[in-house]
């Protein structure tokens, strides 16, 4: 069986959390959602639960950092660079920060940043491994 990964992630506005990463292509699961946090899938494998502020301070007593300080970032593959590019603008039509981080372009590699609602981090990327540098 194929490990799962559960990425919790604190935010102010659950809704407008919700519309941001379904803008992004994932999906609610319902089952494991209600009125203090959402489950969105982003493949079988990764799920990210948005969980409001109340329910983070259940999971943890350590403080909630600030929108503009910088903890991680969450990069996933994307088909080619198109892909790319419309996926952050999604994210920025739904609330989110188009290019929070300079976009990068390797040319074998092609990478730009969303910061959602909340400035968390994504970096989606696409990259031609037949084109990648030898070591």
């Amino acid at each position: 069986m194929d490990r799962m990964v559960f990425i919790n992630l604190p935010v102010r506005d659950l809704p407008a959390s919700q519309r941001f990463y379904e803008a992004l292509g994932f999906t609610r699961n319902p089952q494991f959602s209600d009125d203090a946090g959402a489950c969105m899938v982003l493949t079988d494998v990764i799920h990210v639960m948005l969980l409001t502020h109340a329910k983070w301070a259940t999971f943890t007593t350590r403080p909630i950092p600030d929108s503009g300080s910088s903890e991680v970032g969450l990069a996933f593959s994307c088909d080619d660079r198109d892909a790319v590019n419309a996926l952050v603008e999604a994210g920025a039509a739904q609330g989110g920060t188009a290019d929070a981080n300079p976009p990068e372009d390797h040319g074998f590699m092609y990478q730009r940043t969303i910061a959602d609602p909340d400035g968390h981090i994504w970096e989606p990327f696409w990259m031609d491994m037949a084109a990648v540098p030898a070591a």
